[in-house]
């Protein structure tokens, strides 16, 4: 019976069981998209990634919700890479070290600093495209919000740095708590309006250190919601400083406080708000959890 080498890691956080985790399968070239969706189900986690080879790239990842394929996610690959690095699959050049890794989206840069304890993964995510804006109405009830609660003058909008997912400012932190997914009538919503999931965020941090707090909702009932969401923070970071919200590129994100599982990224974006080149995500991890997974 087939053994494949697994690991359990903890992305954007510097202790164990916070932050997001992630099952990352190695040398999984030979399994089926079906087996991979299986696995993922099995491990029932917001993502698990299988580690395959590249003929484009260093290595290639390939990433599965519970209920589906996604093209390109920030948690997983933080995971990923420093599992990698962790199992000496990928060896550290000194303080800094840039590879590339094949996505289904396609090749992203990933570069790594080497820290005292362990390593800092930086994913560079696709060049930001802003998308379809939706007004409030059509979007707030969907979460159990009033109108009033997003954020005047800014309306949602779905943003793909490689995921297309549905920004949504809200006010403050307060409408932030009350967010609910609404069970009943979002599932006919994110089809209708061709997005893969939602971001909501306000501009404070859930401590002194952080600069956004957000909640990422899932889709019920595989995954309910998210506690640190690494695409969608480089699609939140793309839409605010394209629509001016920011006062300079770089800021800390944080999500995951309020779920007991507290998660932080670095991020960075690159270019002109008119001509965002890429947003960088980074994040430290650990590990939690080593093992055969037979099937």
């Amino acid at each position: 019976m087939p053994t494949y080498p697994f690991m359990q890691v903890d992305a954007f956080t510097e202790r164990p069981l916070a932050g997001n985790p992630c099952a990352i399968i190695f040398a999984a070239d030979s399994l089926s998209d079906d087996q991979m969706l299986a696995i993922a189900k099995e491990m029932n986690l917001s993502e698990t990634a299988f580690v395959l080879k590249s003929s484009v790239a260093d290595v290639r990842a390939r990433y599965f919700t519970p209920a589906e394929e996604i093209p390109l996610a920030g948690h997983p690959t933080i995971a990923t890479i420093h599992a990698l690095v962790e199992t000496e699959h990928i060896q550290l050049q000194g303080d800094y070290t840039k590879i590339s890794l094949e996505l289904q989206v396609g090749p992203i840069h990933i570069e790594l600093h080497a820290t005292s304890t362990g390593v800092r993964v930086v994913m560079n995510q696709k060049k930001p495209q802003f998308l379809a804006t939706f007004s409030p109405e059509e979007v707030m009830p969907h979460f159990g919000l009033e109108t009033t609660d997003c954020l005047p003058d800014f309306p949602p909008q779905i943003v793909s740095t490689g995921t297309p997912q549905l920004m949504i400012p809200v006010r403050d932190l307060d409408a932030l708590r009350r967010a609910k997914l609404n069970t009943a009538t979002y599932p006919a919503f994110r089809h209708s309006a061709g997005f893969f999931s939602p971001h909501l965020f306000c501009l404070q941090g859930a401590t002194d250190q952080g600069d956004t707090f957000a909640r990422h909702f899932g889709v019920p009932p595989d995954t309910m919601e998210d506690p640190f969401t690494g695409s969608a923070t480089g699609g939140m970071a793309a839409y605010l400083w394209h629509h001016h919200l920011l006062s300079k590129p770089t800021f800390i994100a944080e999500q995951g406080h309020w779920m007991n599982r507290p998660g932080q990224a670095q991020v960075e974006i690159i270019g002109p708000p008119d001509d965002i080149e890429t947003v960088k995500v980074g994040g430290t991890a650990v590990t939690v959890m080593r093992g055969e997974l037979t099937i």
